[in-house]
């Protein structure tokens, strides 16, 4: 508990890029033990999430273009690779919950919920990993779309952008319904591609996003 709700704060810039994290109040102010929160903290600087700087504390890991583009250029490969074979191996049932997910995204959209949007961009990615049965590549997945997702408060929280989002999943979906391994590769690559153009596109300082990693 302590761990997800640490890291759903970091990722929805509760706690923002490069601010110092303190485990007593963090405690305080989620209600849970130093124990857990400690192994919480432990669990994020594996995942690159926070850093902890001797002597000074834990850090929000600041947020680079450079981070995103090396990030995004395994999630070409890998979402590719993924698609494709999920176009392969989807069961009915699963086409049943990704086209949910497109359905709850829709009203998601109506109601401008960047979060609750966020949060089924997640799902639909992760029930595509799901479907390629392939675990190996389905936790290479996970991590990467998680430590992706805090640009979506940067990026995406425009009622066009989310829009775009929509329409580019439904193409993956489409792809995939109709068993088209080759089409359902080249949705996904455009779509992540799409999500990489948006970013360079976005007030990158506004949101302290730096051009390049300083560390």
């Amino acid at each position: 508990m302590a761990y997800q709700q640490i890291k759903q704060r970091i990722i929805s810039l509760v706690y923002k890029p490069s601010e110092y994290l303190n485990e007593a109040l963090l405690s305080d102010q989620i209600g849970i033990g130093k124990t857990p929160i400690h192994q919480a903290i432990d669990r994020l600087r594996l995942e690159g999430m926070v850093d902890v700087i001797p002597r000074k504390g834990v850090i929000v890991r600041p947020v680079s273009l450079n981070e995103i583009m090396q990030i995004s250029d395994v999630r070409i490969v890998n979402e590719g690779l993924c698609a494709e074979l999920a176009a392969e191996r989807i069961s009915d049932r699963e086409l049943g919950e990704l086209e949910r997910v497109l359905d709850e995204s829709l009203k998601g959209v109506e109601q401008h919920d960047v979060e609750r949007m966020m949060m089924l961009d997640r799902e639909f990615h992760a029930l595509l990993s799901n479907a390629s049965r392939n675990d190996v590549l389905s936790n290479v997945l996970t991590g990467l779309h998680d430590r992706s997702l805090r640009f979506w408060f940067i990026s995406l929280s425009e009622r066009p952008h989310l829009e775009m989002v929509l329409a580019e999943h439904r193409a993956i979906f489409e792809a995939v319904r109709a068993h088209d391994a080759a089409a359902a590769r080249e949705a996904a690559v455009r779509h992540i591609r799409s999500f990489l153009e948006n970013i360079f596109k976005s007030n990158v300082n506004a949101h302290g996003l730096r051009p390049q990693d300083e560390s």
